[in-house]
């Protein structure tokens, strides 16, 4: 049974010649005694909510999963989905992509972005076993992890918070074979790594990884543990290959067809390429299907759920907002708008969680060390903890890297909304994360405060410059940076109707006035909105977002006085607007009026926007450290400057 795998996964590549034999040839063994005897799973109902979910962390040798999902009868990856491996419009792309194939729980390919998001579907488990009863979720994670997911740095931080959370139900199996892709991996570390998962307070284990009866007991006594597992499975690359086994040759390319014809003799497989004797293949069939009889059992299970966990249970599965949530949100902006508070955004994102949270109970939050400066915990959310799961906020430590791919896992796992949060600047370290949920359609939710200059004395290190520009460059994420608390709930709203992909908000640390005065329709939901036009002709339009539309608005006024007509149109999502029809992009800026937009970050973008009439004030250096006033000021960042390059651009006009 392993050998089918073996060779499955070699004949792909050879076919294909691209990709990478080496690791479904060494794990192989491993696989097969995990899929037949340990993984709770039934092919044919993939998607069974309380299934075992198995990660593929070392996602390059994804012919490892299409060989098990063809064998164990997964309905969409038949023996032509295998011999298509890494073509155009085949399933089996390269590596593994969530939503193409229902065996991948998670895209993986990234190193170490796997193993962190099997810490999040962990934590998702124990969240939902504390919210709904052992009795409907009650199931394991099975990770794969590669010496590269090991190196990167994000495996430490996911590691460290697994076992910080005792999550006793992750079992991590570590290919161990000791080569990469420039060779031994002696070239490049030297670490005990059991003893550093000891050290994080997992339970650690060595094992030969060609040994069916050590590797299932293994397993098992992880199982029984109290701690998540480490089972080093020390292997063979390339197993059976005779020339290049335990090479770094057989890690990234095909083998050859002489040494491929050399692994069928040393390996006693006499078939064709492609071929699974049937006796194999039917014994590959039962361990498919051989969940079913759980999943059943488990279907009646959930029937005893009380009334209103089942209620809950449902609306979760079907993936639907709680009725009202919308209404509680429009309460929220009703009242702003009487009281008119002068708040940051971060403040008013605050105060919108607060609604959010009450409203919507599969919301959970978190932040990187951050919580009192990115304000994300409300009164909804108390903090999960290693003997407490029922809560829902994460305390992730300074982890960025490991909190946005474990709030992949969290979402990937059903049931949950995370939202994490850290500093605008810091989504340098969480950019891999945000971008696999980008290419997955997850919509996680990233709160980025302190998202300017406007931060003022912590300086150039921590003041964002040009990340606005980076992240609207990444496609399918939503770029939100509202200018008030109005603004600031409609965005929210608009980042949970986006049920296609991640979206991120940008809010600043000082206070801003409420400049909104109506909340009849969302109108940020549109991207971007004449927030205020001009008295007469309009000959200017000033664009801003977040904290410069105040400035915009004070603009305006100089250029009222000189006699200049000018509207003011805030954009908190550029990405939005962008998805809006012509006639309604060309209302908002106005087809004849010269453009002005304003921003405390990158001028790179804004271009698109103005056309070579119009002039951007913003940044093209890094910022200094000084209070924020001074900043604004020393990077000419003020109203009197925008006034002055809509002047300068009327002139050159006439």
């Amino acid at each position: 049974m392993a050998n089918a795998i073996r060779f499955l996964a070699a004949d792909a590549v050879e076919k294909a010649q691209s990709g990478h034999p080496g690791m479904p040839m060494g794990m192989a063994d491993v696989a097969t005694v995990l899929f037949t005897q340990f993984l709770k799973f039934d092919a044919k109902t993939p998607r069974w909510p309380d299934r075992d979910r198995f990660i593929l962390s070392a996602g390059h040798g994804s012919m490892l999963l299409y060989a098990l999902a063809y064998l164990t009868g997964f309905d969409d990856v038949d023996i032509e989905q295998i011999k298509r491996f890494r073509q155009f419009g085949a399933r089996t792309a390269g590596h593994p992509e969530f939503g193409h194939v229902a065996i991948a729980e998670t895209t993986t390919g990234p190193l170490g972005q796997g193993i962190a998001n099997a810490v999040g579907f962990a934590l998702a488990e124990k969240i939902e076993a504390a919210r709904f009863g052992g009795e409907v979720v009650d199931h394991y994670t099975y990770a794969i992890v590669g010496d590269g997911c090991l190196m990167e740095g994000i495996s430490q931080e996911a590691i460290s918070l697994a076992g910080h959370h005792k999550l006793a139900k992750l079992i991590v199996l570590w290919d161990d074979n000791g080569i990469s892709i420039d060779g031994r991996i002696s070239l490049a570390q030297s670490d005990d790594q059991l003893a550093r998962f000891a050290a994080s307070h997992w339970d650690v284990t060595r094992v030969d990884g060609h040994d069916p009866l050590a590797i299932a007991a293994a397993i098992r006594q992880a199982q029984g543990s109290d701690k998540p597992s480490l089972i080093a499975c020390k292997t063979i690359i390339g197993l059976g290959a005779p020339t290049k086994a335990g090479t770094e040759k057989v890690h990234g390319a095909p083998l050859g067809a002489e040494e491929l014809a050399g692994a069928r003799v040393k390996l006693h497989w006499p078939h064709d390429a492609f071929v699974v004797p049937a006796n194999i293949l039917e014994a590959w069939r039962a361990a498919g299907v051989r969940g079913t009889a759980e999943r059943q059992a488990w279907e009646q299970r959930l029937t005893h759920l009380d009334a209103e966990r089942r209620a809950l249970w449902d609306r979760l599965a079907n993936r639907r907002r709680p009725a009202g949530w919308h209404d509680a949100a429009s309460v929220f902006k009703n009242k702003i708008i009487a009281e008119k508070p002068k708040w940051a955004t971060r403040k008013a994102s605050q105060e919108a969680l607060e609604v959010l949270t009450a409203a919507i109970p599969e919301m959970i939050g978190g932040s990187a060390d951050l919580t009192h400066s990115n304000l994300t915990m409300t009164k909804a959310t108390k903090p999960i903890t290693p003997e407490d799961a029922s809560g829902r906020y994460l305390h992730y430590g300074v982890r960025e890297h490991a909190m946005g791919a474990i709030m992949n896992g969290l979402i990937l796992h059903g049931g949950l909304i995370p939202y994490g949060a850290t500093f605008l600047v810091f989504t340098d370290y969480m950019r891999p994360a945000i971008r696999m949920a980008a290419l997955m359609g997850l919509p996680v939710l990233y709160v980025m405060t302190h998202d300017s200059i406007g931060l003022g004395e912590d300086g150039p290190t921590h003041q964002p410059v040009e990340h606005l520009a980076s992240l609207r460059a990444m496609p399918n994420l939503l770029v939100f940076r509202p200018c008030d608390p109005v603004e600031t709930m409609e965005c929210y709203e608009a980042a949970l109707d986006n049920v296609g992909g991640p979206s991120l908000f940008s809010l600043c640390r000082q206070a801003l006035p409420t400049v909104r005065r109506d909340a009849g329709e969302n109108r940020s939901a549109k991207g971007a909105y004449v927030l205020a036009e001009a008295d007469g002709q309009r000959q200017v339009t000033l664009i801003a977002t977040g904290s410069e539309v105040e400035l915009a608005l004070k603009t305006r006024d100089i250029l009222a006085a000189k006699g200049v007509g000018a509207a003011v149109v805030s954009m908190p999502c550029c990405e939005l607007f962008d998805r809006q029809d012509e006639g309604y992009r060309r209302a908002v800026l106005g087809e004849t009026s010269v453009k002005v937009a304003v921003e405390a970050a990158s001028t790179f973008g804004w271009e698109r926007y103005v056309g070579s009439r119009g002039a951007v004030v913003g940044l093209t250096s890094f910022g200094v450290s000084a209070p924020a006033e001074q900043v604004y000021s020393h990077f000419n960042i003020t109203a009197d400057a925008v006034a002055d390059a809509a002047l300068a651009s009327l002139r050159q006009e006439s």
